[in-house]
């Protein structure tokens, strides 16, 4: 018997409403520092080519990249059927072609997504998130990564973070160089030390506002988990473990996951320090929680 598709319904408009914003303030500084490139250089044009060469090139080979820099290998249907089983169940309810399947040889239990769109889509799990879960809450985490799918947030955050690249680009070659401690005259009269501190200041701002609009696919994410679902209670219970603190976990394996924490379903770590949002590219896990329990309350009022 094959499952029914469900639609994509049960829209955030707060959350909306955050990210439309977010990438709104995005605009507007990348379109003030495209007229900082073209005034100081007469043309801005060589610059923003070399961002887009090197962000397409990271967003067709991400999948490869990432995998790569994980360990993490493409398993077949015979490997690990039940993960196979339940990958298949959730694609459909979510009307997105069957992602393949990757796993990471480490006990960190973790799990995330990649792939340029639905159709070359991975979805990775690690070994320790196998072993730590039940059924019910490994799916709980499946379906988050395919609302990460399903919502285009691999290429969401790509072409964000095109001009800071461009702008991360320029500070560096001028803190290798020392361009930006000179007050040479760029081609269109502008000053070559105002590029770089534009760019500086386009990088910082940048790395904040993409760090929010992470938080928020993050919260996207979790609401497209239970909307598949229907139990915010499993993907709370599949978060808390995930997030326990890793004592019993080698400290190897959770600095290995840390280059990929960015990714995952919780931010690998082996501080156990409190961070706050701002520098985070993932919502505290306080705040996920809340938000779970507050879906939660509205699916039980709403089905008295």
């Amino acid at each position: 018997m094959t499952t029914k598709p469900k639609p994509w319904y049960g829209r955030d408009t707060q959350l909306t409403v955050r990210m439309g914003f977010t990438l709104f303030l995005l605009a507007v500084l990348y379109t003030a520092f495209l007229a900082l490139l073209w005034r100081s250089t007469g043309s801005a044009m060589l610059l923003v080519l070399a961002g887009v060469a090197l962000l397409l090139l990271q967003y067709f080979a991400a999948d490869k990249l990432v995998l790569l820099s994980t360990g993490a290998r493409m398993i077949g249907d015979q490997d690990e059927p039940v993960l196979h089983r339940i990958i298949e169940r959730l694609a459909q309810l979510a009307d997105l072609p069957t992602p393949r399947l990757a796993l990471m040889e480490t006990a960190a239990p973790n799990a995330f997504a990649t792939g340029r769109s639905p159709k070359h889509a991975v979805v990775a799990v690690t070994r320790g998130l196998i072993a730590v879960l039940e059924p019910a809450e490994l799916e709980g985490v499946l379906a988050h990564e395919i609302s990460h799918i399903k919502n285009r947030d691999m290429m969401v955050l790509t072409y964000a973070s095109l001009l800071a690249s461009v702008a991360a680009f320029i500070v560096q070659i001028g803190m290798w160089t020392g361009f930006g401690m000179g007050g040479r005259r760029g081609r269109g009269g502008g000053s070559v030390a105002a590029i770089f501190l534009g760019s500086a200041v386009v990088w910082v701002v940048s790395f904040f506002l993409l760090r929010a609009l992470s938080r928020y696919r993050e919260y996207a994410a979790d609401r497209g988990s239970v909307l598949l679902t229907g139990s915010p209670a499993t993907l709370r219970s599949a978060l808390l473990k995930v997030s326990e603190p890793g004592g019993r976990i080698p400290i190897k394996d959770l600095r290995t996951a840390q280059t990929m924490s960015a990714f995952f379903i919780v931010p690998a770590t082996t501080k156990r320090g409190v961070r706050g949002e701002l520098f985070a590219t993932h919502p505290t896990l306080a705040h996920r929680l809340a938000r779970l329990e507050a879906m939660e309350q509205g699916m039980n009022a709403a089905a008295r």
